[in-house]
């Protein structure tokens, strides 16, 4: 799996949204310019975070976005799904069910979906709030 710029950028977004209060809206042209993510791109991505769910935007002189949910509840697997459309390793695994007509002789799909697991159980079990307070920890450190 390679996440692509659109979900590390989501991500980024909804961290800088994290670190604001439900009630204080952040404009579209701020979260441009402090994440350094061209306007247009950083609207196709709230644009995907609003009809997910996971974001509300308000028009207007006071407007903007903020999250729906607190930081806690928000997942960076249930962020990505939305932007990457897939945490698969393999293509085979993007369908439910499997439907890869070698699906019953094949000796690799067992470990690809244990590897599919992992990388969703990771990403589900880390939170936005997990980021912001650096509850993470790099195994290098």
């Amino acid at each position: 799996m390679l996440v692509s710029t659109r979900g590390r950028y989501a991500i980024r977004i909804m961290l800088e949204l994290s670190s604001h209060s439900k009630d204080d809206r952040v404009s579209l042209a701020e979260l441009s310019r402090n994440q350094e993510i061209s306007l247009k791109y950083a609207e196709a991505i709230v644009a995907s975070l609003v009809k997910s769910g996971l974001l509300e935007g308000q028009r207007g002189k006071n407007g903007g976005y903020s999250l729906v949910k607190s930081p806690s509840e928000i997942s960076i697997g249930e962020i990505l799904k939305i932007t990457e459309d897939s945490l698969a390793p393999v293509a085979c695994m993007d369908c439910i069910p499997n439907n890869c007509p070698k699906k019953k002789k094949c000796r690799t799909l067992p470990m690809w979906e244990n590897l599919g697991k992992m990388i969703s159980d990771y990403l589900y079990g880390i939170s936005l709030e997990d980021l912001m307070k650096g509850n993470i920890k790099s195994i290098s450190e």
